[in-house]
């Protein structure tokens, strides 16, 4: 796996982080109802909930293309579709108010918060989907184990980091007026880069 392919990687799902989910809903949920503290654990749960589709998708994909290589074009085009029907719908809810209306209050502790996060993640399939669709088109077969690693602990950072900066800009009542004025170009920005990478991993 070349360098750039890991860059790529590493972008590609950083701006599938970024988007609107259930993940970057909770935390700023728990923003604005815990603050910080609670945020940051609960996105640390994030993280390894990404970590562990990120593992399964990785390790599945090994397996099918051990089992039947012809699939790997196949899976290509599935994935770079995914990719733009997601693009495509974040396009469509630019304009739709990020929907901050409480129905539960989030843990004030460590440990719940940390499994709230957990659960939030692994409780949405589509991770996993997403996960082999960029995996697929970047990570050849026979990667060393040492890329994996790497690649894993990227999920983790890009998932942990920027699910913990939603929770400390939602903390701030100005900060969360503003973020939120800024919905539509942010979702339009990320949707159609999100479009373009779908468009190069189906073509390739």
């Amino acid at each position: 796996m070349t360098l750039s392919a890991f860059i790529a990687v590493a972008l590609l799902h950083l701006m599938a982080a970024i988007s609107p989910g259930p993940a970057v809903l909770m935390s700023a949920r728990t923003g604005v109802t815990e603050g910080l503290r609670t945020g940051f654990f609960l996105a640390m749960g994030i993280g390894i909930g990404g970590v562990i589709w990120a593992m399964a998708a990785l390790f599945g994909l090994n397996l099918i293309f051990q089992a039947a290589p012809a699939l790997l074009y196949a899976l290509k085009i599935i994935g770079g579709l995914y990719l733009i029907y997601m693009a495509w719908g974040m396009w469509q809810a630019a304009d739709q108010p990020l929907d901050m209306a409480e129905t539960t209050r989030p843990p004030r502790n460590a440990l719940s918060a940390f499994r709230l996060g957990l659960i939030t993640q692994l409780a949405n399939p589509k991770p996993a989907v997403l996960f082999s669709a960029i995996f697929v088109g970047t990570v050849p077969p026979h990667t060393p184990a040492w890329v994996y690693a790497a690649l894993l602990t990227v999920v983790f950072l890009n998932e942990t980091i920027w699910n913990t900066l939603v929770a400390r800009v939602f903390s701030f009542h100005r900060s969360k007026a503003a973020y939120i004025s800024l919905k539509s170009i942010i979702d339009r920005c990320f949707g159609g880069m999100l479009a373009l990478l779908g468009l190069k991993i189906a073509a390739t």
